[in-house]
């Protein structure tokens, strides 16, 4: 197995384990911006490590083209790993996670709801909702969060987002590696 692809296994492993601490230990229960930093902080360092080992390893400066490619060895198979657990954690897990998110939306919309002038506002603004009452009004704007909030969605988005930003990181620590790290090695 190449390195590129063990060190994103291995940065996949380091997140998955963190995401299991903050669930065992309870903090950041509703949280979701300390995973997601360190989600995104993991997936440039198992790109960049992963390309580092690379490059050493290979002795050269080689293509650029090789080593976004590398990069992106590191980079894709942990995005498909941590979005596979993620489906799982929100699924099986910790369902309670994405049921709690749900409520919250729920009640933002009867709080925008019971505000005549927001309903006022959202019946002018949608043509469908001006003969509705609050109640179908509402009936209608739930399926929002619902359909959002679910395992395969948040699965789903997680791994674009993933691929994007392994994608641009994999040209930057490139461009990065190439100007500054090993712009003394032999071509």
């Amino acid at each position: 197995m190449k390195i590129t692809v063990r060190t994103g296994l291995v940065f996949a492993l380091v997140w998955i384990l963190f995401k299991m601490i903050l669930l065992w230990t309870g903090a950041f229960r509703y949280n979701i911006v300390p995973p997601v930093l360190f989600n995104m902080l993991c997936l440039l360092l198992a790109i960049s490590v992963g390309l580092y080992l690379h490059k050493r390893k290979e002795g050269t400066l080689g293509n650029a083209l090789n080593d976004i490619k590398n990069g992106l060895s590191a980079g894709m198979p942990y995005a498909i790993i941590v979005s596979v657990f993620i489906y799982f954690y929100y699924d099986k897990i910790d369902p309670e996670f994405n049921g709690h998110q749900i409520a919250e939306a729920h009640q933002g919309i009867k709080e925008m709801l019971d505000d005549p002038d927001n309903l006022t506002q959202l019946r002018e603004e949608n043509a469908e909702f001006e003969v509705k009452t609050k109640e179908e009004i509402f009936e209608s704007l739930k399926q929002g969060p619902e359909n959002f909030y679910n395992a395969g969605s948040t699965m789903t988005l997680s791994l674009l987002a993933m691929l994007i930003l392994g994608t641009l990181n994999s040209i930057f620590i490139t461009i990065i590696y190439r100007k500054v790290v090993f712009r003394d090695l032999p071509r």
